[in-house]
């Protein structure tokens, strides 16, 4: 019996959004970075859930973009772009991977971060699947 591995799919959505030209000038990643104050031009990448169905050896990750800036309508900017990039991964192969699909559990919604009161954040909610291997 071989050992079920799976991807790290934080790292997956990260290293497919952090050089996309949508999201020039926008830091993405799966933490934030130095100094943040929810003011910068940041993506947050986190795997807030998921299943795994055995029977079809499918990862179903829920994953969480949250896209921050100093103003609410380049938040969305940036939520908008790095949403539309995320569907981009369905079909596409990461090291041993293969993401079958990108389903939207949730658009992006406005979400105020009441712990970094000058940040404009919103969040979007995607299901994936992925193939391990």
């Amino acid at each position: 019996m071989s050992v079920l591995t799976f991807p790290d799919v934080e790292r997956l959505v990260v290293d497919f959004l952090k050089n996309r030209a949508e999201l020039a000038g926008t830091t993405v990643d799966n933490r934030p970075p130095s100094g943040f104050d929810g003011t910068q031009r940041v993506v947050l990448v986190s795997r807030t859930g998921g299943t795994w169905i055995d029977d079809l050896y499918l990862d179903h990750p829920v994953v969480d973009l949250e896209a921050y800036a100093a103003d609410k309508t380049v938040a969305h900017t940036i939520a908008l772009a790095a949403r539309a990039c995320v569907h981009e991964l369905a079909g596409t192969a990461y090291g041993t991977a293969f993401v079958t699909d990108v389903t939207e559990v949730e658009g992006p919604r406005w979400l105020p971060d009441y712990n970094r009161p000058a940040a404009s954040r919103y969040l979007t909610r995607l299901q994936l699947s992925i193939r391990p291997a």
